[in-house]
């Protein structure tokens, strides 16, 4: 029975590689920080543009095998893409930045360097695996990582971000989550000059065979948006 299932996946799969117009369900991986950089500029505009299409868009923390997941593709920071897969640079840099809101910052003496951290409350991150993340810096070559104290410990980018504008600590958050709050004063930014950019998000997928329509058009629209986003 497997057989014959393959090989009707397959013809499927054969006969889609060859429609111009994009049909059927395009399914992604990616974690969830990442799907929320994407989701409007990306998927959202997909839809849109294939009205036909459906999105099934998944969201793993975990690296996992896409191949194996039965997904068209994925999406993840530069670093952690498979060397086996083909990769497409959707944004080129990615910065992640320590903010507080105005009322945290209320009687407090901002921090002027990462060591200054231990006398602040932040807002921890628990990830995958389970191990709660000690925030990065660098800094003419020196590079640091912070254990920082505090009594929450959230394992969602979009929690930590509320939990931030309600005050409750510092937060560790990519800079693009968090413009529009720092654009209108909701959130301000400490220790600039100890966070620089690092590489960016990529859509990968695998390379050794015909992509079909569907993903043709979503890695031709992740094209287009990269040279936005440079």
């Amino acid at each position: 029975m497997a057989p014959a299932l393959g090989a009707i996946h397959g013809a499927i799969e054969g006969v889609d590689q060859h429609r111009d117009r994009p049909s059927g369900v395009l399914r992604l991986n990616t974690s969830l920080g990442a799907a929320q950089l994407v989701l409007r500029p990306l998927i959202l505009a997909y839809l849109r543009r294939y009205p036909g299409m459906k999105v099934e868009l998944v969201t793993d923390n975990a690296l996992i095998d896409i191949v194996a997941g039965g997904f068209d593709a994925g999406f993840r920071l530069a670093e952690t893409v498979p060397v086996d897969m083909t990769a497409v640079t959707v944004i080129p840099a990615i910065r992640s930045i320590v903010v507080g809101s105005p009322a945290y910052f209320e009687g407090r003496v901002p921090p002027r360097s990462p060591s200054d951290l231990k006398n602040h409350t932040g807002v921890r991150a628990r990830m995958a695996s389970g191990a709660v993340y000690r925030w990065e810096f660098e800094k003419r070559g020196q590079a640091v990582e912070i254990d920082v104290p505090g009594d929450l410990t959230l394992d969602d980018a979009g929690l930590i971000h509320e939990a931030a504008l309600e005050g409750v600590g510092l937060a560790y958050v990519t800079e693009y989550s968090v413009r529009d709050d720092l654009a209108a004063g909701r959130l301000l930014q400490v220790l600039e000059d100890w966070t620089p950019s690092y590489p960016g998000l990529q859509l990968y997928y695998p390379g050794r065979r015909h992509a079909p329509a569907k993903l043709r058009a979503f890695i031709d629209m992740a094209r287009a948006y990269a040279k936005t986003a440079a």
